[in-house]
């Protein structure tokens, strides 16, 4: 059995990957940090976890990661810039959920992140753990840089289209919604019950953290820089994204093009569900899987594709994609634990 050490474990992405790892048949959880609740175990902070996990939460203690087999850092953004290069000196692989290691052009951080990058000697070889994207780099990988939430509805929605030249890349038009669990889970005036419930709003207009990540992975398919606009949105659910895309198709192209695309893309993609004529993604039907979601409507009148795509922000946008990493890393079956 690999030992697991997972870092941050009682953010919501953190418990939920301690919740799939307990569940996994090749690996265990094996020590848990958390700065805020050391002392207590895990199944105090999260009773739910009660008789499934109950190992006591330490602060971090490079020694003891040292003595496991594999690393996630679930840490705040800022914070595993930091503590990342001390985890890679342990000769261990490791997943890191913050978008920390995200960017390959560390001048982008001051302007979107708020601080300079103190390790850009990491960022070139840090791989982007998208799956669908990035397999064959995932698999001889030392550090992944887990994407974000909003990124992975967006990338896994635009990657046929663009790796096929079926849509204009100068004109895409993101529209995204997520539950408040995105935010984490430290408290804030905005994310407070009486704040966000009955309520709808965007937020970070035009000044979204996931905008450069967007678009870095855009451009990489489309073999040209893509920009986008991105507005995100907060939703009183818990839990779920859910991306509507507006692009317009290049000239010639028809909806069968379009499925067509789709289907030589994701055909054999063990986590990519291509809805049938009639149905539309909801957040719901994704809910506490690694699935996402896809579906597309061509407007005639307007010329636009509209495509859709749900995740569960948590899991696949979080915590089920870091263990789809580790699979790969490790060369088990990808959906290992996830199904």
């Amino acid at each position: 059995m690999l030992k697991v050490a997972v870092l941050g474990a009682t953010g919501y992405a953190g418990k939920e990957l301690v919740s799939i790892l307990t569940r996994h048949p090749y690996v265990r959880p094996y020590y848990i940090t958390s700065e805020s609740f050391s002392g207590q175990r895990l199944d105090q902070v999260y009773p739910e976890l009660r008789a499934v996990c109950e190992l006591p939460l330490e602060k971090l203690d490079l020694a003891k990661v040292a003595d496991c087999d594999f690393i996630f850092a679930a840490l705040p953004h800022g914070l595993s810039v930091k503590e990342v290069p001390k985890l890679l000196e342990t000769g261990k692989k490791v997943v890191d959920f913050s978008g920390d290691f995200r960017l390959k052009d560390a001048s982008l951080y001051p302007r979107w992140y708020g601080y300079e990058h103190s390790s850009p000697e990491n960022l070139a070889f840090s791989v982007y753990g998208l799956p669908e994207y990035h397999r064959e780099q995932i698999r001889e990988a030392v550090l992944i840089a887990n994407p974000g939430c909003y990124p992975t509805s967006v990338l896994l929605a635009l990657k046929p289209l663009l790796a096929e030249g079926l849509i204009e890349t100068d004109d895409i038009i993101i529209d995204a919604k997520s539950g408040v669990s995105g935010a984490g889970r430290s408290p804030g005036q905005a994310y407070h019950f009486p704040e966000c419930t009955e309520n709808f709003k965007a937020y970070k207009v035009a000044a979204h953290q996931h905008t450069p990540e967007i678009e870095q992975e855009l451009s990489i398919v489309a073999g040209r820089p893509v920009t986008v606009t991105f507005t995100p949105h907060l939703v009183p659910m818990i839990r779920g994204i859910l991306s509507t895309i507006y692009v317009r198709i290049t000239a010639g192209v028809d909806e069968a093009a379009v499925n067509a695309a789709y289907h030589k893309h994701y055909a054999s993609e063990p986590f990519i569900r291509l809805l049938p004529p009639a149905e539309l993604p909801e957040t719901k039907h994704v809910s506490g899987t690694n699935f996402c979601d896809l579906a597309c409507r061509f407007d005639s009148r307007t010329g636009r594709l509209i495509v859709v795509a749900a995740i569960d922000n948590l899991v696949k946008g979080a915590a089920g994609q870091a263990v789809q990493n580790m699979n790969i890393m490790q060369g088990w079956p990808e959906d290992t634990g996830l199904k």
